[in-house]
């Protein structure tokens, strides 16, 4: 709860957005993909799985072992260190929309500063970095099963957008060669 609560606060003072960005991240546009539409739906269905899993496994029935305090303080790390990557990350790019779309109503150019100088999208290894705290947060195992499919459709939504940022955005093909990783920097 405490990190969610700095979280808020993050995103409310140093990391807050410009209200245009904010305006498009609540409502984007009509020109959003199909299939992002539909793997946003299923990574919502499957993070409610892994809470409802993690509660039940560490709150109720404690199917998992205790872990050590250092497994829950590095979950926490985890967590904390992936949302402030993805914050600092919408931060950086005013057309970091919530689902993938061109912005040619708002003249959408590629984003090359700060994070996006060493990965294509940090965001999704933020997010990635959080998902894999959170088992360890949670003190449950069996979150795992979750959290690995969570993960898995990050790296498919991360393909599919750079397929289409590559196909339809100006100057992106251009800037995926000059920055070869997607989303793990000398990995992929």
């Amino acid at each position: 709860m405490s990190i969610g609560f700095l979280m808020l606060i993050l995103n409310y003072t140093l990391l807050r957005v410009d209200s245009e960005l904010l305006k498009e991240r609540s409502k984007p546009g009509e020109d959003s993909k199909k299939w992002d539409k539909t793997i946003l739906g299923l990574s919502f269905l499957v993070t409610i799985s892994m809470y409802i899993i993690a509660g039940l496994d560490s709150g109720r029935y404690h199917w998992s072992p205790d872990f050590h305090w250092s497994a829950y303080l590095l979950g926490a790390i985890l967590t904390a260190s992936g949302q402030i990557l993805f914050l600092i990350a919408q931060k950086q790019n005013r057309f970091f929309s919530s689902t993938v779309r061109i912005q040619t109503d708002r003249e959408h150019i590629v984003c090359e500063t700060g994070l996006y100088k060493i990965v294509r999208h940090p965001a999704y290894l933020g997010s990635i970095v959080q998902s894999l705290g959170f088992p360890l947060l949670f003190g449950s195992l069996w979150s795992i099963i979750p959290i690995s499919i969570s993960i898995i459709l990050i790296i498919i939504r991360t393909s599919l957008e750079d397929r289409t940022l590559k196909n339809e955005l100006k100057g992106y093909p251009e800037y995926s060669k000059k920055i070869g990783y997607k989303i793990i920097p000398y990995i992929w």
